[in-house]
């Protein structure tokens, strides 16, 4: 018998889906954002990354317990179709699209960045073309199946993994007692508002999780497998991203972990040169590499399954429902998400794509939390409270990003809506003709 065209397989298991998960988190988190995060909030960018971990615990916690729940391919995007309304869940899936679709563009730039210096290539012009060399490579590897992508996966996430470690454990052995002195990460001057912002651009680096919930269609035993793989991935994570801000604050200071990442040098690298150890510069560099990599891998595995569910319910065309017989996977959806990151790797802009994805990313997690609030007590997993607390420091969050950003994503919002009323006209169009 074939396989129907609508059907994915089940083929990741517990250490898979904890793979792609932390592939989708050790990017441009821990490479970019820290950077950028000690220029908003100077040392206490220490703290913010432990404030937007509790954040991201709770968010990760309702995404879960909604996967499990309902373990289709789309995320909140499903979620809210299934216990909000068609429109918030369609906000969910039209925000997701765009916000991810902007951090895989980050990656891809992020990727060309670390690689043309390390190549001893100096010119900018090239920036652009090699980002979408990366874009249309690992589109390529997507569509060849979920096994595949999980197995590059692997090797990609294990070098990722050993770079970020080499840099903690050298750090700590290189100032072990100035890593430790909690006076350098209490600012004397502490300002509220870069803490928030700090906060909402760390929370954006942990999302990564929600990839294990955008690919529910494709894991085994998804009530035991998704909570299990998510806790384990924010746990890794938050680890790594603390200790990596820890060694990178007490090491240079925040002011100059911020000029490294502003002035377009590889700050980790960069910071790993203080140490004076041979080799570890190119480690990074090497691991940075990797790392974004990763992240633009696993971006496209859940943006195209996220398209995917959209084309299913006529939200998207419905050639974007259509599912490759060979390989199970969603080709032209797949191929769809791959042209949208290439339009924003055009921009060439790092900074820009990565703060219109932080107040994309606070929307998106503020439905999925209303989703979790909208469950049935026989479906829950963990107490009310858990998506209460994601619910408010998502919706507040929300607010704190630069106003620019902040009035372009309304604009994306009010887009969104425009586009799902024409769609739904349409899908009623052809249902009538039919």
């Amino acid at each position: 018998m074939t396989r129907p065209s609508t059907e994915l397989r089940r083929e990741l298991g517990i250490p898979g889906a904890v793979i792609t998960g932390l592939g989708s988190i050790l990017g441009t988190g821990v490479f970019v954002s820290i950077g950028i995060g000690a220029g908003v909030a100077g040392n206490s960018v220490v703290w913010a990354i432990v404030v937007a971990a509790l954040v991201a615990i709770c968010n990760g916690l309702s995404s879960a317990q909604l996967a499990a729940s309902h373990p289709v391919s789309g995320g909140t995007y499903e979620y809210g179709y299934h216990w909000l309304t068609p429109r918030l869940g369609f906000l969910a899936g039209w925000m997701f699209l765009w916000a991810k679709s902007a951090s895989a563009a980050t990656a891809a730039l992020g990727f060309a960045g670390y690689l043309l210096p390390w190549l001893g290539v100096a010119s900018d012009k090239l920036l652009v073309p090699v980002a979408m060399v990366a874009v249309v490579l690992l589109t390529a590897v997507v569509l060849g199946g979920i096994k595949r992508s999980s197995q590059i996966n692997a090797i990609i996430v294990g070098i990722t993994l050993f770079a970020l470690c080499g840099f903690v454990v050298v750090g700590l052995l290189a100032k072990p007692y100035a890593v430790f002195d909690a006076q350098g990460i209490v600012p004397q001057e502490f300002s509220w508002v870069g803490f928030a912002q700090a906060t909402g651009m760390m929370f954006v680096a942990y999302t990564g999780y929600g990839r294990i919930a955008t690919l529910g269609e494709e894991v085994k035993e998804p009530r035991r497998t998704i909570p299990i793989a998510v806790i384990v991935t924010l746990a890794v994570s938050m680890t790594i991203y603390f200790l990596v801000a820890l060694v990178g604050v007490q090491t240079v200071g925040a002011g100059q972990f911020a000029e490294f990442t502003q002035s377009g040098a590889a700050p980790l690298e960069s910071i790993a040169r203080k140490f004076e150890v041979p080799g570890i510069p190119t480690l990074m560099t090497i691991g940075a590499i990797t790392a974004m990599l990763g992240v633009l891998l696993n971006l496209l595995l859940g943006l195209s399954r996220v398209a995917l569910a959209m084309g299913r319910r006529h939200d998207f065309p419905p050639i974007f429902a259509r599912i490759q017989a060979s390989s199970g996977v969603p080709g032209p959806a797949t191929i769809l998400v791959g042209l949208i990151i290439g339009t924003i790797v055009l921009l060439g802009s790092v900074k820009l794509a990565w703060s219109f994805s932080a107040f994309t990313v606070l929307v998106y997690y503020t439905i999925t939390n209303a989703c979790a609030l909208a469950m049935k007590p026989e479906e829950r997993l963990y107490p009310r409270f858990v998506p209460v607390l994601g619910f408010v420091a998502c919706l507040s969050l929300s607010f704190w990003v630069q106003r620019e950003v902040w009035l372009v994503g309304i604009g994306v919002l009010i887009a969104g809506l425009v586009w799902h009323q024409v769609a739904q006209v349409i899908a009623r169009r052809q249902a009538d003709d039919a």
